[in-house]
Order: structure tokens, then C-alpha cells, then sequence
């Protein structure tokens, strides 16, 4: 098999025969010389693999550009790959065949999140959770969703505290202790009675009792009250009718 090449492709000799073709591949001649061409040129770019440090682009393997950098121009058979480097706000983290880099991921602090790592020309912007929040979806020491901590409720207490990784953590207050949500740990209520004092409301997991002197009835007080606050009322009705009398005459 002999093959040479002319401006029409590869012209092969096999048993005194003209065949196109490439290597020891040939296809038989055919009056349509342009459609054999085109099919030895598709068959070259399927079979064309190019070398790790290289990429395809036509039917050409063109050296990639470096970790930082894009192609401004694909190499062909007279130049090399011309590259340029990426601009403030983008970024490639490895060689590639990129005609534009990257853009730069953003830290939003709507989203909780802040910077951990700003972005380079090499390398992406990492997050990480803004103080009060914990991340819930990460990739690599990368945060992509934070989520804000949650708050005890009235009668529990904080049992761990909320960490960058992990949600706050809440538990019951037992019987006799009380919490408003904020504290580390559950109070026991006051025992009026220690104090030589009454009680006068009960407490519950969310508040403490109250107390007030030993003695006191509590329903001749507000009766009292009831009591005094008629007689102002009764006065003032008074006062103003005689008033009215007075201006009448």
C-alpha cells in the first residue's frame, strides 16, 4: 500500500488500483472525488483524540490555556493557542479551552452567607454562614445555603448551641423550672413560702411565680379598688351636674 498526499486528499496505490484514503485505510475511487474527500475528513476528526494538555476544536488538538486564563484564539496549523488572562470578577481553576472565564460566585448576606475566601483569577469565591446561621448545603468547605438558627421557645432551654454546621438545639424545662427561650438552662420557680411570702400566681415552664405579703385578700383589694374608683366617678357626675345648675341661672 502506497499512499501520498495531494490537494485532494491521500492518494493510495493497491494492486495497481487508485484508492483514497489515509494510512492503510483506503475507499475504493469514486466519480464524486468531493464526497470521498469529505468522508476522509469526517473519518479523521471521530478518530482524532487529542493529548490531556490539549483540546479539540475543529479538526485541530490545540494546546489548552492555563488555570487563570481563556482563549482569546484557537490555534491552528501556523500558530499556537493564543490565551489572555481572566478579568476581575472571573476565573478559571484549571487548564481548559474556555473562551470565557468563569464568573465569580457571590456571597449574599440575604442568603446568610459572607466570604470565608475571595475569588481569584484561579479559584472561586468561598462562603461561609454569617454569624447566627449554619450551612445546609455545602460542597467542599464551600457553603452554598445557610439557614438561620432556630429559637427556643418559651419553656425549653438552649441544650447546644448553633454552630457554622449545625442548628440550635432546644429541650423541655422539667417540672418546677421555667425558661423564656434564651437561657442555657431551665430556673427553678421561687418558693414564696420561703420567703414568709404568698403566693400569688402560680408559676409555669415559661414564668416564674409571683408572691405578695402574707395576709392580703386579694378580693377585698380589688374590691377596694372597685370601691374607691365609684366614688371618683360618682363625685365627678355630681360636680359637673351642680356646675351646669350654677351656669343655667
Amino acid at each position: 500500500l502506497l499512499c501520498v498526499f495531494n490537494p485532494s486528499g491521500f492518494l493510495c496505490s493497491l494492486s495497481g488500483s487508485d484508492r483514497y484514503g489515509i494510512s492503510d485505510q483506503c475507499i475504493p475511487a469514486h466519480p464524486n472525488l468531493s464526497f470521498q474527500i469529505i468522508l476522509i475528513k469526517v473519518f479523521i476528526t471521530l478518530s482524532l483524540t487529542c493529548r490531556p494538555a490539549e483540546y479539540l476544536i475543529g479538526s485541530e488538538c490545540c494546546p489548552r490555556c492555563s488555570a487563570g486564563t481563556r482563549v482569546e484564539t484557537h490555534c491552528n496549523e501556523y500558530r499556537s493557542t493564543s490565551c489572555l488572562p481572566c478579568m476581575d470578577g472571573t476565573y478559571t481553576d484549571k487548564a481548559s479551552g474556555l473562551e470565557q472565564c468563569t464568573p465569580c460566585t457571590s456571597c449574599a448576606a440575604g442568603s446568610g452567607l459572607k466570604v470565608k475566601r475571595s475569588c481569584t483569577g484561579t479559584s472561586d469565591t468561598v462562603c461561609e454562614p454569617l454569624q447566627g446561621f449554619y450551612c445546609i448545603y455545602s460542597v467542599g468547605d464551600d457553603c452554598e445555603t445557610a439557614q438561620r438558627h432556630s429559637s427556643c421557645g418559651p419553656g425549653q432551654y438552649i441544650s447546644n448551641h448553633g454552630t457554622a454546621s449545625t442548628d440550635t438545639e432546644c429541650s423541655d424545662c422539667s417540672p418546677g423550672t421555667f425558661s423564656d427561650g434564651t437561657s442555657p438552662s431551665c430556673q427553678p420557680h421561687i418558693q414564696c413560702e420561703d420567703l414568709n411570702l404568698q403566693e400569688i400566681t402560680a408559676g409555669t415552664s415559661a414564668a416564674d411565680a409571683q408572691c405578695g405579703p402574707r395576709g392580703v385578700n386579694v378580693g377585698a383589694a380589688v374590691g377596694s379598688v372597685a370601691l374607691v374608683l365609684f366614688v371618683i366617678v360618682a363625685a365627678g357626675v355630681f360636680y359637673f351636674r351642680k356646675k351646669r345648675k350654677s351656669s343655667s341661672r
